[in-house]
């Protein structure tokens, strides 16, 4: 029987292990880019890890600079994104009824378009004309509130703090310094305007890119994904965009029905500023649980110019549709358009709007539906598997 007597390292010399084991190409103790710790392991010498390191914080904290300073871009892209997916439904829903994919493409961009320009070109000039006025008898309004019967009732039964609140709104609205200081913005309120107007035409634009270019897109970005993990991926994105737009499309349903029913209840009522109020309602009905909240109590208050009657009927039909749209139209169309729970709906969304305001309540339950789509498909058969 014959003794393998080659030295340890297969026949190689001593020298040769040690180059290896080294990491260097020259001779043992030849500074290298890693050395052997105690167990044999390479490490990193700790300067190099040290620069690493700073690197990776220096280019987070550039990112970040980046994102703050293009967060009004980014949010622009956003909420292009969203319109886009929220008229995808819409383009299906063509489909399914014969068209093609691109004559259905361009229906929905000339409703979108009509739709746009029809809001500026009917709405505005009422809406603003009744912004102004409201604006300017505000302070008269008020006057005549305290002057009027029934407010001395209410302010006896109330030891006088709704004559106290009426006195410190009126004394907010005639004093010279509150109007000095409104003119003195004027300026900066006339910029910001500009900017809204560009922003909002760049959305518009934006948006009609995305949605002439949905599919194209969602292909492009799938390409990153490695190969084999799109069997899985893809699906998941596909059913996750699809919630988001069916949850923007309800969101939008239920805001329409509910400025309509505002502003045909305070038309009845004899509201001169009906239409201001039910362009509010539109966009603060956005949020989900407290939208309705809120315009409820705005239009009461602006109902109470016109008589407390008015305010009343005001106060008790908005309860009646609060109740309606909290318990029967929201969880059941939003339940059903993003598939999630009722509760997690209302939840989401408190904790959203909590969070990040009108955007954060807008897109927290498509992120939940999102997060638990994962869950449903992902984790819970491999928790199942193992």
């Amino acid at each position: 029987m014959s003794i393998d007597r080659r030295p340890p390292g297969g026949g190689r010399s001593a020298r040769a292990v040690a180059r290896t084991r080294s990491g260097s190409t020259g001779t043992p103790g030849t500074p290298g880019t890693r050395r052997p710790d105690r167990t044999g392991l390479f490490v990193e010498h700790p300067v190099l890890w040290g620069f690493r390191v700073a690197l990776g914080l220096l280019a987070a904290v550039l990112l970040a600079l980046v994102v703050v300073n293009l967060s009004d871009v980014l949010l622009s892209v956003f909420i292009a994104a969203f319109v886009a997916l929220g008229l995808d439904p819409l383009i299906r829903w063509f489909e399914r009824r014969g068209m093609s994919r691109p004559s259905a493409i361009v229906t929905v961009l000339i409703l979108f378009i009509v739709v746009v320009v029809g809001i500026v070109w009917i709405l505005v000039p009422p809406v603003v004309e009744q912004a102004t006025s409201l604006i300017t008898n505000l302070p008269a309004q008020v006057a005549g509130l305290e002057d009027s019967g029934w407010f001395e009732q209410v302010n006896q039964t109330t030891n006088g703090l709704a004559a106290t609140l009426a006195t410190g709104i009126g004394d907010i609205l005639s004093d010279p310094n509150t109007w000095a200081t409104i003119g003195g913005g004027a300026l900066a309120f006339g910029a910001s305007v500009l900017n809204a107007v560009s922003t909002g035409f760049f959305v518009v634009v934006l948006s009609i890119y995305f949605i002439a270019t949905l599919d194209s897109s969602k292909r492009a970005i799938y390409t990153l994904v490695a190969a084999s993990d799109r069997a899985v991926v893809v699906p998941l994105a596909e059913r996750i965009m699809q919630s988001v737009g069916k949850y923007l499309s309800g969101m939008v349903v239920l805001a329409f029905l509910n400025a309509l029913y505002s502003t045909i209840l305070l038309v009845l009522t004899g509201n001169p500023y009906a239409l201001i109020l039910g362009v509010i309602a539109l966009f603060v009905t956005l949020i989900p649980l407290i939208g309705t909240v809120l315009t409820t109590v705005l239009m009461t208050v602006v109902s109470l110019f016109v008589s407390p009657t008015a305010a009343l009927i005001v106060f008790i039909a908005m309860l009646v549709y609060m109740q309606v749209e909290a318990y029967i139209l929201t969880p059941r169309v939003m339940g059903k358009a993003v598939q999630v729970p009722g509760t997690i709906v209302l939840i989401s969304a408190l904790a959203g709007g909590t969070l990040l305001g009108l955007l954060g309540a807008l897109v927290a339950i498509p992120i939940s539906a999102g997060i638990l789509l994962i869950l449903r498909e992902i984790v819970v058969p491999r928790q199942a598997v193992s």
